[in-house]
C-alpha cells in the first residue's frame, strides 16, 4: 500500500493493479471511495488497459491472429505493477510488457497511472508509449467507485448525479448474457442534466453514454448537497454503474467501449478503440474533486 496527504485529502493505492482504494478527508472520518465489500463487489477503482468491456468470445482478431483477453483487460489485480516514481505531491506506477501481456496482446508497450493530489482535487493521469514497431492499438479508462450514501442518516435514493449540460441521450443496452451492446437503446435525458440513484437503475446492467455534452458530473445528496465531482474532457464514453445491492455508485470514464453484438472482432475497426504509432507517447487525465464542506 502506498498514501499521499496533504492537508486536506489523503489517498492509498495498492500495488496489485495500482489500484486507488481510499480518498479520504484529512480532518474527520469521510471516506468517498466504496469500501470493496467482497460479498457485494470487490473492488475500490480499477484501472482498465488495454480494452473497455467484454470482447465478444472473450478474443479479438489482430492481422487474422486471434486472442484472448479477459473483459477490462490485464491491468486491473495485475501483480507486475510497480512503483515507478514517488514525488511529494505523487504517485507513478507503471507496467512494462511482458511474455504474459504478449500472449493475449501482440504489443510492447509501458503503462504509467499517475494519481495527484493537489488541494481537494486528485488527478489520475494515464500515459502509454508504444515500444514496438508497429502501431498499437487500445483503449483505457477509470472505473472509481464512490460511497452512497456518505453519512449514516440518508439513504441511497437520498442521491443524485448532476450533469454539466442539459442533456437529451440514451443509454446503450447491454445484452446481460454475454455483457455486449446491444442494438438496443433507452431515452435516459429529455432536456434534463440529473439522474437520480435507485438501486433498480442497475437491474440491466451498466448505464452506458457516448453522446453526452457534458465532461463533468457531480453527485449530490439531497441532505448535504454537492459531494464531489468527476471531470473527463479527454473521455467520450461514460458508464455509470452499481450492483444492484451496492451502496455506491462507479463514474466511469472511458477511452473505448465493449464490443457491439455483431462486431467483426476485429481490433484495429472496433469502435472507440485509439492508434499510437511508434515510439508515440498518448496521455489522457480524469481528475476527482471533493468538495471542501465535506472536509472539515
Amino acid at each position: 500500500m502506498y498514501t499521499l496527504e496533504n492537508n486536506k485529502l489523503k489517498i492509498a493505492v495498492k500495488k496489485i493493479g495500482a489500484e486507488l482504494c481510499q480518498i479520504a478527508s484529512v480532518q474527520n472520518i469521510n471516506e468517498f471511495l466504496w469500501n470493496a465489500n467482497p460479498d457485494v463487489w470487490a473492488n475500490h477503482a480499477p484501472n482498465l488497459f488495454p480494452i473497455i468491456g467484454a470482447l465478444k468470445d472473450n478474443s479479438y482478431l489482430f492481422e487474422n491472429k486471434s486472442y484472448q483477453l479477459v473483459k477490462h483487460g490485464f491491468v486491473r489485480h495485475n501483480k507486475d505493477m510497480i512503483l515507478h516514481e514517488q514525488a511529494q505531491d505523487s504517485l507513478t506506477f507503471k507496467l512494462t510488457f511482458n511474455d504474459a501481456t504478449l500472449e493475449s496482446y501482440p504489443f510492447k508497450f509501458e503503462f504509467f497511472i499517475t494519481y495527484k493530489l493537489t488541494n481537494n482535487m486528485v488527478d489520475i493521469i494515464h500515459t502509454v508509449k508504444n515500444c514496438d514497431d508497429k502501431t498499437m492499438y487500445f483503449s483505457l479508462g477509470g472505473h472509481p467507485a464512490f460511497k452512497c450514501p456518505l453519512y449514516d442518516d440518508e439513504n441511497y435514493e437520498d442521491y443524485l448525479l448532476e450533469f454539466e449540460c442539459e442533456e437529451n441521450s440514451v443509454r446503450l443496452l447491454i445484452n446481460m448474457e454475454n455483457g455486449l451492446i446491444s442494438s438496443k437503446t433507452e431515452t435516459v435525458f429529455n432536456h434534463s442534466n440529473t439522474l437520480r440513484l435507485t438501486h433498480d437503475l442497475f437491474q440491466e446492467d451498466a448505464l452506458v453514454f457516448k453522446d453526452l455534452k457534458s465532461r463533468k458530473v457531480t453527485l449530490k445528496s439531497d441532505t448535504y448537497g454537492a459531494i464531489l465531482s468527476l471531470t473527463y474532457k479527454e473521455f467520450p464514453y461514460l458508464g455509470i454503474w452499481a450492483k444492484p445491492n451496492g451502496n455506491y455508485v462507479c463514474i466511469e470514464p472511458w477511452l473505448g467501449i465493449a464490443d457491439s453484438e455483431d462486431t467483426n472482432k476485429n481490433l484495429k475497426t472496433k469502435e472507440g478503440i485509439l492508434a499510437l504509432g511508434t515510439d508515440k507517447t498518448f496521455t489522457a487525465t480524469y481528475s476527482i474533486e471533493i468538495h471542501n464542506n465535506h472536509l472539515i
